[in-house]
């Protein structure tokens, strides 16, 4: 198949961004006198946005909708005074973009991290490389919806066949299979394997580099 584009998923696809999210969600756990996670726990908090991921933190006595939206705003700003203290790029990620930059493939961004903050550490760590980047505006849309990545593939004028949908969870494997594109699961980010082939993933790749042979 002749791909032309790809869609990737933001954290445990291209960055590593656990510390910050566990830190700052931590900050806001310390400053209202509840219990904190340790860094493993995280793996699993982690996918379905932010306020899911407050949820699934806080102490399930107090989560009630009051409180999760409470410790929602205060975590978005932490966060986000704090989103690139220690998220960095995969290691290959920088050179996979660059030569799918070459090979003239277009490639997107569509996370379950809030769109202002999903665009603030692409601007920070790959400011020359994404045609679309697109992060949670409302709940609604939130992946394994595939409303925005069909939204993607219209906008580049790009048919859903040609497309390459590449995340790390299951969530992300759902939204490739239920936008009719081919799901690419990387074996280096936040889940296990096994849920990514349980999910739907038509390919597991090992190495970031390793997207290339696909093309």
């Amino acid at each position: 198949m002749n791909y032309k584009a790809v869609i990737f998923d933001l954290d445990g696809t291209l960055v590593n961004s656990l510390e910050d999210i566990a830190d700052a969600m931590n900050t806001v756990l310390k400053n209202s006198h509840y219990p904190t996670h340790d860094y493993a726990a995280y793996n699993y908090f982690i996918g379905h946005g932010l306020l899911n991921l407050v949820s699934k933190a806080i102490p399930k006595q107090h989560n009630n909708a009051t409180e999760v939206n409470r410790c929602f705003e205060e975590l978005m700003t932490v966060y986000n005074e704090n989103c690139v203290n220690k998220t960095k790029a995969y290691e290959g990620v920088n050179e996979l973009l660059d030569t799918l930059k070459e090979k003239e493939i277009i490639v997107a961004i569509l996370s379950n991290k809030a769109d202002v903050l999903t665009k603030k550490v692409v601007q920070k760590l790959f400011p020359d490389y994404f045609k679309i980047v697109i992060g949670l505006t409302t709940e609604e849309l939130k992946k394994p919806n595939p409303a925005t990545a069909i939204q993607i593939s219209t906008d580049l004028n790009i048919p859903v066949s040609q497309i390459l949908y590449v995340g790390d969870s299951g969530v992300d494997m759902q939204t490739a299979t239920n936008a009719n594109m081919h799901a690419v699961g990387i074996s280096w980010g936040f889940r296990p394997v096994t849920e990514l082939q349980e999910n739907g993933a038509k390919t597991i790749i090992n190495t970031p580099l390793e997207l290339l042979e696909l093309l």
